[in-house]
């Protein structure tokens, strides 16, 4: 018998701003997949987050090749 805490997904309250033209397209997309708006944004991350961490931060310095 495992001691280990049930997986409980943690659902916090969060503002996202997005531009309109931009936020039409994913609502559209959610409409398509018959999925929610949420469902849509969470997916994308999973998809990107590897090239995003790959991006330098304000504070990194570019390197000659753009990276």
């Amino acid at each position: 018998m495992s001691d280990a805490a049930p997986k409980t997904t943690d659902k916090r309250k969060q503002s996202l701003y997005f531009p309109a033209e931009m936020l039409s397209e994913m609502q559209g997309e959610a409409h398509r997949l018959s999925r929610s708006l949420s469902w849509v944004v969470q997916r994308a991350w999973k998809v990107a987050r590897k090239d995003i961490r790959t991006m330098p931060g304000t504070t990194t310095p570019e390197r000659a090749d753009g990276t």
